[in-house]
């Protein structure tokens, strides 16, 4: 399979070529006629088990007259054989999940040396980056989750003692649950989201934190459960928090985060401004400037779109928005780099202060 998928498969290299008469039409030349079941002379032979079912599927799909020939016994021994590879790497690959989980399970030496406790969280540390790179493929995530191993890591290692540990965790949290509803709702249901906002809001490692945020995002976009856990965990202070710290990685991507879930969830607008966020957002924009903040303008632009509201606490004169945002668009209409800032900008001046009045904008 490709890099994405079951990475311990390897296939045959080349497959034996068809039968003369499962080659139907000329060599190869002109006509826009379709080829049959078999194939036509243009067709590559697939290098993998990706391209072996693109293939199963086109030829199942297109036309059955003229009839394909009996396969060949060469043929079905390819096949045979390349189904059986793609199968023992799977295999290979639960297995290697099943040795992973058998030293996170193990319990930590209590009275271990300095040395014998490196080597210790070493293999663990090991263990952990092992697992995070064969739950790319999706069909392992699932397979470890279904081995309890989601269990182990928030019920222990999101809150252990190494930084080294609990950064992984993080991660592999955020990896297996990418875009798999099933699997974010296991993550939800264990209480993970509560400890993935402390570390955030807390930890004192900032890789840590980094992480604890990829793994947030991966439990509340799109998935509508983890928002409203979100939404009670009070989310948004804390991501307004991380974009108040000094570490860049953090700021952009907490402010990126709150970009995407305004879009997505409009009807949160309302609790944001309670919250206070235009004013925070300003505040933000006013720091030294840096790439973060068109970010951070991205999010004002979402928070006022179609949102009256929004519109006016902007629009407050002790806030100073007009003129910080006329003397920003000054400073960068001369630097290409910062093109996407400076449309947030203009279009900032003019969804809140190109109308005359409030009571226009409520009509």
């Amino acid at each position: 399979m490709s890099d994405e998928g079951s990475r311990g498969s390897r296939l045959p290299l080349a497959l034996p070529p068809a039968s003369q008469g499962c080659s139907s039409g000329g060599g190869g030349g002109g006509g826009g006629g379709s080829s049959s079941a078999g194939g036509s002379g243009n067709s590559r032979p697939p290098r993998n088990l990706q391209g072996l079912l693109q293939m199963a599927i086109t030829a199942g799909s297109e036309e059955p007259d003229p009839p394909p020939e009996p396969m060949s016994e060469e043929r079905r021994q390819w096949l045979q054989e390349a189904m059986s590879a793609a199968f023992r790497g799977q295999r290979e690959e639960v297995e290697q999940m099943k040795s992973c989980l058998r030293v996170l399970s193990q319990p930590m030496p209590p009275t271990a040396g300095e040395a014998e406790q490196a080597a210790d969280q070493q293999e663990r540390e090991g263990a952990l980056e092992l697992l995070a790179d064969l739950c790319e493929n999706m069909d392992n995530a699932a397979d470890f989750c279904q081995l309890s191993g989601m269990h182990l890591l928030v019920g222990r290692y999101l809150e252990a003692g190494a930084a080294g540990l609990r950064w992984r965790a993080a991660q592999l949290i955020g990896t297996c649950s990418q875009n798999v509803a099933a699997i974010q709702e296991q993550v939800l249901g264990l209480g993970a989201l509560r400890k993935l906002l402390r570390l955030l809001d807390r930890d004192a490692c900032d890789t840590v934190r980094v992480k604890a945020l990829f793994a947030i995002s991966c439990l509340v976009r799109e998935q509508e459960a983890g928002l409203l856990q979100f939404l009670r965990l009070d989310g948004f202070s804390v991501l307004m928090r991380a974009m108040q710290q000094q570490v860049q990685k953090l700021k952009v991507k907490s402010a990126f985060l709150l970009q995407n879930l305004l879009v997505g969830h409009p009807e949160h607008k309302g609790t944001l401004c309670s919250m206070g966020m235009v004013q925070q957002l300003v505040a933000l924009v006013r720091t030294e400037h840096s790439p973060f903040h068109e970010h951070v303008l991205g999010a004002l632009c979402s928070l006022v779109t179609d949102f009256p509201q929004g519109v006016r606490e902007c629009r407050e004169p002790e806030l100073g928005l007009e003129e910080l945002l006329r003397h920003r668009c000054q400073l960068l209409q001369q630097h290409e780099e910062y093109q996407e800032e400076l449309e947030f900008c203009e279009k900032l001046l003019q969804t809140c202060f190109s109308s005359p009045t409030d009571d226009s904008m409520d009509r």
